[in-house]
């Protein structure tokens, strides 16, 4: 097994490189592959922030990332109920941040907008700071 970086995923999905997406498919489809939550994390913000991904395109390729053989990733549970919300709505870190609180805590911010999208996804837990 093999954990990958970012910039792995980032070709993998952008094709914006073509030596180092043909290369990234190369690792992705050769084996076991392990994807930390910051990993995925980080590629949100890069995909959003640097390349101009819509929140439906990164979740498409999240999705379609996770799905393929051989890969796994940390937390699998959390990472997919965190994919979930954020196909709900909500920022992936915020999702990624629910997700992943342990059972039965509530989750405190400051954020309204935050709240109103988690219950609109079915959240109940959020606790206005």
């Amino acid at each position: 097994m093999r954990a990958v970086d970012t910039n792995i995923l980032v070709r993998f999905i952008t094709r914006d490189d073509e030596d180092q997406a043909q290369r990234a498919k190369a690792i992705m489809v050769a084996g076991s592959v392990w994807i930390a939550k910051t990993v995925l994390l980080e590629v949100e913000w890069v995909l959003r922030s640097g390349y101009k991904y819509t929140p439906r395109a990164t979740h498409h390729a999240f999705k379609e990332l996770l799905g393929l053989p051989g890969v796994e990733v940390e937390d699998t549970l959390e990472v997919s109920f965190a994919l979930q919300l954020f196909g709900e709505g909500l920022e992936f870190a915020d999702a990624l941040h629910l997700a992943s609180r342990p059972d039965g805590a509530g989750f405190v911010t400051f954020d309204e907008a935050l709240v109103r999208r988690a219950r609109r996804a079915g959240v109940t837990a959020m606790v206005r700071a």
